[in-house]
């Protein structure tokens, strides 16, 4: 058992280093102004509101993520890919928040993040699978199984709706990842606590 726990606790721990990196990055995109004054603040909203929006996406990702780590035993091998394909995925939101505060919420970046999305989404929930299938059936109820993938699958249609949406009208199709996201907050989707 010891084996195990120290087993699954160094793939939270790769995995958390992984986000940490990936807010670091996030945050270097953030250039201060060359004027003194407030109002030099003010043409930055739009890096200041994806950094802000982006760091919180990272956030729900990150609980979620540490929230399903509790189920894990000893990590099989296929597992621990899908947890680098899922975080590859992840890695790549600094370059999407940064093209889509520098374009001003435009129509092709906007869809790139809701694809970008769509990915991080899909692994996650190839992620969220593989965790529950294999996690004691004391632990996760056949309930809280489906109660999850019922809630993965709204989430990534939300995500594949805004994609489409982002070439007519990208600020609702930003707002529609915003909701979407908005449906992880909770990992646990069964309403249980902890």
């Amino acid at each position: 058992m010891r084996e195990e726990r120290i087993t699954a606790d160094r793939l939270a721990g790769y995995s958390d280093a992984v986000f940490a990196v990936i807010v670091t990055i996030m945050v270097l995109e953030l250039e201060a102004p060359d004027d003194q004054a407030f109002s030099a603040l003010w043409p930055l909203w739009p890096t200041a509101i994806s950094y802000a929006l982006s760091y919180l996406f990272i956030a729900i990702i990150w609980i979620n993520h540490h929230y399903l780590m509790r189920f894990v035993g000893r990590p099989s091998l296929r597992l621990i890919w899908i947890n680098f394909a899922h975080l590859f995925l992840v890695s790549f939101l600094p370059f999407a928040t940064a093209w889509v505060a520098r374009t001003r919420l435009a129509s092709a970046p906007v869809a790139f993040y809701a694809g970008l999305f769509v990915c991080i989404d899909v692994a996650f929930n190839f992620f969220e699978h593989e965790v529950l299938t294999r996690a004691n059936i004391t632990q996760v109820t056949a309930q809280m199984r489906r109660t999850a993938r019922r809630r993965s699958l709204t989430v990534l249609a939300g995500f594949a709706i805004a994609i489409l949406v982002a070439f007519v009208e990208p600020r609702i199709a930003f707002a529609m990842v915003c909701v979407a996201l908005i449906l992880h907050v909770r990992p646990d989707a069964s309403g249980r606590r902890p």
